[in-house]
């Protein structure tokens, strides 16, 4: 086998979890202002400022936790110190550039009403926002600003993507044959590509985990590119272990938030107070160590997902 390919196998297998045809678009640099697209509105959520008390299903006492969304003006950048990520907010600072993404997106057909998910085990959607299409009840639980958001965003909480799978990485939502030819993916496209035509979201959350390849921040830099390029707001986040050992993964998302001026939602900052940082070993992966959420910690990882799609749509849709 090539070198390259074998290393490239040897990268999915270190996970945490067990001819490229480019998007059609225009990159925006930083800063740069995009008009408006002309084309027919989007009806505009609600623009009320809120303030929301975390709710959480589990019945295991929880510290507490209120998280704010609220639709200011938007910052030219985001003026954050990526060496200081640790005392970032939990919901994004939502700067202009995603608005001017987002309308670029418009211009080229997505769906303001359908977001993405690429992540590994953790991100699946049993295990990430899956319930908000299959407990109804816990629906009605929340804040009516969180059940308009549910509502927004319907059928794309429970679906089963290309760019979710146990073991994905940076790499491999690059990598073709990673998405196994199904969703009607071919074999021309990455998965990243395919889940962009079938599902032509509006948003992304990136939330891949751990794993051990050198490349890590450039491989992102490409997923970046591409989903600016489709028009498409990529959402950053934080992961709550640290299983790199010096957190490099975490500081160095941090450091592309503020070197392409994109929202991120700090998880890490969301669990911190938990012991542990709600995290603990499967008794069948032991060499894999403290990676998997508990069940406290799935909790606050759902809910504060949802409060960012909240804060950023709010946010671009805003007038």
């Amino acid at each position: 086998m090539h070198p390259r390919k074998s290393s490239f196998l040897l990268l999915l297998l270190l996970t945490a979890c067990q001819p490229v045809l480019a998007p059609v678009g225009v990159l925006l640099p930083a800063g740069t202002t995009q008009p408006s697209p002309a084309a027919s509105p989007t009806p505009q959520p609600s623009s009320t400022p809120t303030s929301t008390q975390v709710p959480f299903p589990s019945q295991t006492p929880l510290p507490s936790v209120t998280l704010t969304s609220s639709p200011t003006p938007l910052p030219a950048t985001l003026s954050l110190d990526p060496a200081d990520w640790r005392n970032w907010p939990v919901l994004p600072i939502v700067p202009e550039r995603a608005r001017q993404i987002y309308q670029l997106g418009q211009s080229l057909g997505n769906d303001s009403h359908a977001f993405s998910v690429f992540g590994d085990c953790q991100s699946e959607p049993e295990v990430f926002m899956g319930i908000y299409e299959t407990d109804p009840q816990l629906v009605e639980k929340l804040p009516s600003n969180l059940r308009e958001t549910v509502a927004w965003f319907a059928g794309s909480f429970n679906r089963q993507s290309p760019t979710v799978r146990g073991g994905t990485t940076t790499g491999s939502l690059m990598w073709s044959p990673w998405h196994q030819n199904k969703y009607t993916c071919t074999i021309y496209e990455t998965p990243i590509q395919c889940e962009l035509r079938i599902h032509k979201p509006a948003f992304v959350i990136i939330h891949v985990g751990t794993h051990y390849e050198s490349r890590n921040q450039d491989y992102m830099r490409k997923v970046l590119d591409q989903l600016i390029a489709a028009g498409v707001v990529p959402i950053l986040a934080t992961k709550a272990d640290n299983d790199d050992l010096d957190e490099h993964i975490n500081t160095a998302y941090a450091q592309l938030a503020v070197e392409y001026n994109l929202p991120f939602w700090n998880f890490w900052a969301a669990v911190s107070e938990l012991p542990n940082r709600g995290l603990y070993t499967r008794p069948d992966a032991r060499n894999q160590g403290d990676i998997y959420l508990t069940d406290v910690a799935v909790d606050i990882q759902r809910m504060s997902a949802l409060l960012v799609l909240d804060s950023v749509r709010r946010a671009v849709l805003d007038p």
